[in-house]
């Protein structure tokens, strides 16, 4: 019965402190009375997730965490302490994640991009933030032009380290960022190119000039119907304008717009569009 994990297991019992449940391999687990389902009955089956009390002792609960063994996710600092730091991931018993475990020293209140791990050993669950090393380019999943899960975990002066269908590592690069992206954002992304020592480069629009400039079209398409057939954006308006507005290049923006006037969909000026 794996500490981390979700179980579907049988009531076996009624006792003071809860039930207890069981699996076909004999193995047994207190379910305590506070996280009981109304109308459960003896023999009845649920789905529980298992996890370790404060004396690591195998309990069960109805709550969900936020995330399984082995699993990422975003969490947020909770208490500093001289063993690491505690993290909100759901569950009544906190998250450890301790100091050799932190890429950098964690400040109480931010967010961090967490990993659930289970050692054997001490028979405990913990969480780790040095993600570089869980993951591996080694025997890529993806190819060039896939659409991916993606994770953001780290900021970097080239840009924003994602992890990649909960697997690989992948950058988004600084430059090719148009609208704000944060540590824990959770995002679709592309692969846009895959380079001789497995490296991935993400892209967070299609790849491809007509798949891109399809979702640009109907960035624009959308915001001229939010604002009544008319925006103040056209030829000669400033890169820094189309992306505070559109989260957007120019480069891309001019294609857009270029697109829909060849479509006789909206008329352009220098400093607006306004639907045809």
């Amino acid at each position: 019965m794996q500490p981390g994990t979700y179980h579907k297991l049988k009531v076996l019992r009624d006792r003071s402190v809860g039930l207890f449940l069981g699996n076909d391999a004999g193995e047994e687990v207190l379910l305590p009375i506070k996280y009981i389902p109304e109308g459960t009955d003896i023999g009845d089956e649920l789905d529980v997730f298992v996890y370790l009390d404060h004396e690591d002792r195998p309990v069960a609960t109805t709550k969900r965490p936020r995330l399984t063994l082995n699993e990422f996710a975003p969490l947020k600092v909770m208490a500093m302490t001289r063993f690491g730091s505690f993290m909100n991931w759901g569950m009544e018993k906190e998250l450890l994640v301790p100091f050799r475990e932190q890429q950098d020293e964690f400040d109480e209140g931010k967010t961090y991009v967490i990993q659930l791990l289970y050692d054997e050993g001490s028979n405990r669950l913990y969480g780790t933030n040095r993600i570089d090393r869980q993951l591996s380019n080694q025997e890529l999943t993806v190819k060039v032009g896939d659409e991916i899960n993606g994770l953001v975990y780290r900021k970097t002066d080239l840009g924003y380290l994602t992890i990649v269908n909960g697997t690989h590592k992948g950058l988004i690069y600084a430059n090719e960022v148009f609208k704000p992206l944060r540590v824990g954002d959770r995002l679709t992304a592309y692969v846009k190119r895959i380079t001789d020592d497995n490296k991935i480069d993400l892209s967070i629009q299609p790849i491809g000039f007509k798949k891109s400039n399809d979702v640009n079209v109907d960035t624009i398409l959308t915001l001229l119907i939010q604002r009544e057939g008319k925006i103040d954006l056209g030829d000669k308006s400033s890169p820094e304008d189309i992306q505070d507005q559109l989260k957007m290049s120019k480069k891309a923006f001019k294609r857009a717009i270029g697109s829909l006037y060849k479509d006789r969909r909206i008329t352009i000026s220098d400093h607006t569009i306004q639907l045809a």
